[in-house]
């Protein structure tokens, strides 16, 4: 089993050799997203993202950190979500010096450039601009503001027009100096790693000591309301002269340490985990309700949310969630049985299986684990853990989840809000 190891400047330190690649990739995780803002400075947690690649002490230009990379062909890049940020070098691993040098330098080195600012201001405005146009991507951010309200979970990762705009150099150097700190890091290694080259390059990082400030990890954890809201505070509506209709069902779900995510992700395997799945046989092939359908979760420190999402024609949107909602309460009310057990656990196993070849899903894997809380485990682990998933276990989740006094539904459409809520009564 890997094992966290801690480097002398507070830096949380994971290993992941695997054996039968020459790949190798570096990553930087912190746990501080979009979730730790506040109104005024949402999506800053986005911004110095997109900043940290313009330009360092070492590299004072955006163009020396990319042609540097792109000359030995790496993939590069950074994400940044509710909970994390982070930054990664995948390389060839005879390459390994320059990434471990490009990740630290980039996350502890950064100028954070002013006059890529405003530059920056224009890009991640367009960017929001492209999400909002393009209503899959839009219903993800109209679900979350509908299910989480006007809280940080509930707000664009992104910030907004008005906010992006009005975030200053000082708030970001604030911000920056604030999280991006050893003590307050993640770095997770996977791929094609040599003991000598490893100790050689860790000092990268090692070497990096900043001004010792307490640090303030905390956030306002999440609860939902033990009170039944009105099915019109749980509905979300954007009417909009498109040929679909998007619409994505959600319940209250599981935080990431939750003893039965197994159990979850057996659950959303039956529904949805394939082309002989429930939801897919159900809506798409037995009735032609929508190309698009999927069940899904989302997990937080504190909370989590489970989902349906479906794309089809509004015409055909009530259809739709009946047999969505008869799917849902069908699981809850019986047993799946073994053989549909058996191929949602091995369907699991298989697709964990094939993405471990990769290094940069393996650094991720590992690297959230730690950042979350969760046990680090190996794959066997994982394929024993879901094994113990039995039919009662799928059944109770179910019915825990899927309580339609708590359905929480966000729709973009030519269709009203009091039409969809008509579909729904």
């Amino acid at each position: 089993m890997t094992k966290i190891q801690k480097l002398k400047n507070g830096i949380k330190f994971i290993p992941v050799p695997i054996k039968g690649t020459k790949a190798i990739t570096v990553l930087a995780l912190f746990p501080v997203g979009s979730r730790f803002e506040t109104k005024k400075i949402s999506g800053i947690s986005h911004f110095v993202e997109h900043l940290m690649f313009k330009g360092t002490k070492k590299r004072p230009t955006y163009l020396e950190i990319s042609c540097e990379l792109d000359a030995v062909g790496a993939e590069y890049n950074a994400f940044t979500s509710k909970d994390y940020t982070g930054y990664y070098v995948k390389i060839n691993s005879s390459d390994q010096k320059l990434a471990f040098d490009m990740v630290s330098d980039i996350v502890f080195n950064s100028t954070l450039p002013e006059e890529e600012i405003s530059r920056e201001k224009g890009v991640i405005v367009e960017e929001l601009r492209m999400y909002d146009d393009n209503p899959i991507m839009a219903i993800d951010n109209l679900f979350e503001r509908t299910f989480f309200g006007d809280y940080p979970l509930g707000w664009d990762i992104g910030g907004d027009e008005k906010t992006v705009r009005a975030i200053s150099k000082k708030d970001l150097d604030s911000y920056y100096k604030k999280y991006y700190r050893p003590d307050n890091m993640i770095l997770a290694v996977a791929g094609d790693i040599n003991k000598k080259d490893l100790k050689q390059n860790l000092k990268y990082f090692e070497d990096a000591v900043l001004p010792k400030v307490k640090l303030n990890n905390k956030y306002k954890k999440y609860k939902f309301a033990k009170e039944k809201k009105p099915l019109q505070k749980r509905v979300g509506v954007k009417t909009k002269k498109i040929d679909q209709a998007h619409v994505i069902m959600g319940f209250p779900g599981l935080k990431y340490t939750d003893k039965k995510r197994h159990t979850l992700a057996v659950l959303l395997s039956v529904l949805s985990g394939g082309m002989s799945s429930r939801l897919f046989v159900e809506v798409r092939e037995k009735r032609g309700l929508a190309y698009m359908i999927k069940a899904g979760s989302e997990n937080f420190a504190d909370v989590g949310n489970v989902y349906v999402q479906a794309g089809l024609d509004p015409k055909r949107l009530p259809q739709a969630l009946q047999v969505i909602k008869d799917e849902l309460l069908k699981i809850s009310t019986e047993k799946v049985d073994k053989n549909e057990l058996k191929s949602a656990k091995k369907n699991i196993a298989g697709h964990i299986a094939l993405a471990m070849e990769d290094s940069s899903f393996q650094a991720v894997w590992h690297g959230k684990k730690v950042l979350t809380g969760v046990e680090l485990t190996t794959y066997a682990e994982e394929v024993k853990k879901l094994n113990k998933v039995s039919a009662e276990d799928v059944q109770n989740l179910a019915k825990q989840l899927f309580d339609f006094d708590k359905m929480h539904l966000a729709a973009i459409g030519p269709l009203s809000s009091q039409k969809i809520m008509s579909m729904l009564k």
